[in-house]
């Protein structure tokens, strides 16, 4: 049940930021490191990267691949003797 809320709020959370981000680029301001390492307009491109991964990662976990990619790389370190 759990992976279908995430399904259901997840994906249209990032299609709403990724809509609405000059909106949230005018509340928020501008972000320095944004502007400085990925341009002019670096903070619009940051706010679609975000709206970006919200929108994958929602998807990947209700489909389970999330959960896989997590133990596939790091489920060496916490694996008991």
């Amino acid at each position: 049940m759990d992976r279908f809320i995430a399904l259901i709020i997840g994906c249209p959370l990032g299609f709403v930021i990724m809509y609405f981000r000059r909106a949230i680029k005018e509340f928020f301001g501008e972000v320095g490191f944004a502007e400085q390492y990925l341009g002019v307009g670096g903070t619009n491109t940051l706010v679609v990267i975000i709206g970006m991964l919200v929108f994958i990662g929602s998807l990947m976990y209700a489909m389970g691949t999330f959960q896989s990619l997590l133990v596939d790389s790091l489920g060496g370190f916490f694996k008991s003797k």
